[in-house]
């Protein structure tokens, strides 16, 4: 049964070895406004509000030193929050749904700040391991927590945003496989509580995208 509920989610369309279905990660590029009309657009105001917004907030957690690498994260929220809103269409395959994807965003960004970090700030590397004020006893173990909460770091990232795309759908798709067998007045009841969950998996788009790309800048901020 759980099988077959999840085999939803899977890639299933393809041409020869290429498959269809997660081209749709690339889709989201198309929706970006373009700057160089004379006079830009509503969606090109609003897209750049919003992007000088993040960068503000980005530049507070990084600090004025390295505020020019908010581009990256920025670019992070912006791949994300298409790919989950696009996700809420129909027949639109969700990327952001599969562990793969999600990982595949978190372990780079993680290998990269520790790398970076631990051969260009290896005193505070080792610093962080213990926080301040740690009684002498406690030191081992704070230093194996830490690591430990370190390491598990880009599988937190990628399993949070996995869970919550998955979830909704999972939830849409259960609500919606009951509409043939229930009543007149139930389905008219069902059919607001779908309404009212796809507005909720709306914000849940936007909201994880913000999520990932604000963690991400907190463990960059930490190793400068």
């Amino acid at each position: 049964m759980m099988a077959s509920l999840f085999s939803i989610f899977e890639p299933s369309s393809s041409i020869l070895w290429l498959p269809l279905n997660w081209l749709s990660t690339f889709l989201g590029l198309v929706f970006l406004p373009y700057m160089f009309w004379a006079s830009p657009s509503r969606w090109a105001v609003i897209w750049h509000k919003l992007n000088m917004t993040l960068h503000q907030e980005f530049s507070n957690i990084l600090g004025t030193k390295h505020k020019k690498s908010t581009i990256l994260f920025i670019s992070l929220f912006s791949f994300i929050v298409f790919n989950n809103a696009l996700g809420l269409l129909p027949y639109v395959f969700t990327s952001s749904s599969h562990l793969v994807m999600t990982l595949s965003l978190a372990l780079p960004l993680w290998l990269t700040f520790m790398v970076y970090g631990w051969w260009a700030h290896t005193k505070h590397m080792f610093a962080h391991l213990v926080p301040q004020g740690t009684p002498v006893l406690l030191m081992p173990f704070m230093v194996l927590i830490e690591s430990i909460s370190n390491i598990i770091r880009p599988g937190t990232l990628a399993v949070r945003l996995m869970a919550n795309m998955t979830a909704g759908h999972l939830l849409l798709t259960l609500l919606s496989s009951n509409g043939p067998s229930v009543s007149y007045y139930m389905l008219i009841v069902l059919f607001i509580a779908q309404i009212l969950l796809l507005i909720l998996e709306s914000a849940v788009a936007v909201i994880q995208s913000y999520v990932f790309a604000v963690l991400s800048t907190l463990f960059a901020s930490e190793i400068n």
